[in-house]
Order: C-alpha cells, then structure tokens, then sequence
C-alpha cells in the first residue's frame, strides 16, 4: 500500500528518536445523501490541524471493529446514528505528528439531525470542494470521487 506523506518538509515525531512509529487505526464516515453531496466537518480548537476539512470518524479504541468505532464516533462527535456502513478503501498517511491508517466507509443512511458537539463546522459539498483547508488525508476521496463521477475539473475550487 502506498503511503501519502503530508507534510514532507515537517519533522516526524519519534523518528528523530529512533523509534518505529505505531499506526493509528481511523474509522471514517464518507456521509452521502442522494443528490451526491457529501459531508465534510471542520476539526475542533485545540486538535492537531485544527480548522482544517475532512470526514468525520475517529479512532478505534482497543477490540473495536471500524465499524464499531465509526457509530461510535459518529454518533459522539455530529450526534447521529448511522444505517448500514460500506467499507470503501484504506489510505495510510504518514503526518508530521502521526501515521495514520484511515478506513473509509460509505454511508447512505442515518438518523438524528446533525450536531456538532465539539464545536466544529459542517458543509454539505461537492466537486469542486468550495471550503478550505482541506485535510491531506481527505484529499484521496475528492480524487476518487471524481474518477468515480467523471469530473474533469480540479477536486479543490
């Protein structure tokens, strides 16, 4: 599996050290309603890329499934239950402060209204992305997405 290096110029952290950097398992919830328009929150004050876009999920505490942790999180972070989960794809990001391993999940059906219980944003989007700065991480969906509807254009207005 290629990995996708954000960041590049940052250091790593521990690997200065010497130590082998631990992957961090991310179960993510790609939120598609109908019309295609997908979800896309801000991270909260305070946390590692904080303002930036991405998909909201979490990570898997320990005996979890992605899914497990995906209702979990969904439901802790934007107040919603979620229907059936469809794996979709793996995409390991090396970050500056993490290697992270993000289990994206498709999911079409949930209940509840959207609440950001941890002071975040939401906007519902499509291609091009019109919110800004998009994480690294996030950034592989928007090209699949476009392979996937045949949009020609930049993934990012």
């Amino acid at each position: 599996m290629a990995v996708l290096v954000a960041h590049g110029d940052r250091p790593r952290e521990g690997v200065e050290a010497g130590q082998d950097r631990k992957v961090v398992d991310v179960a993510v919830g790609v939120l598609l309603r109908p019309d295609g328009d997908f979800l896309l929150t801000s991270r909260p004050a305070g946390k590692v890329y904080e303002g930036y876009w991405e998909f909201p999920g979490g990570k898997l505490e320990q005996g979890e499934t992605v899914e497990q942790a995906l209702r979990r999180e969904l439901h802790e972070e934007i107040g919603i239950t979620i229907g059936a989960v469809q794996p979709w794809r793996v995409e390991m990001v090396d970050y500056p402060h993490a290697l992270v391993r993000l289990n994206f999940c498709k999911v079409f059906e949930w209940t509840g209204e959207l609440q950001m219980r941890e002071g975040q944003s939401f906007a519902w989007q499509s291609l091009p992305v019109t919110v800004q700065p998009v994480l690294p991480g996030a950034i592989p969906v928007l090209d699949w997405f476009a392979g996937e509807r045949g949009f020609a254009g930049a993934t990012l207005a």
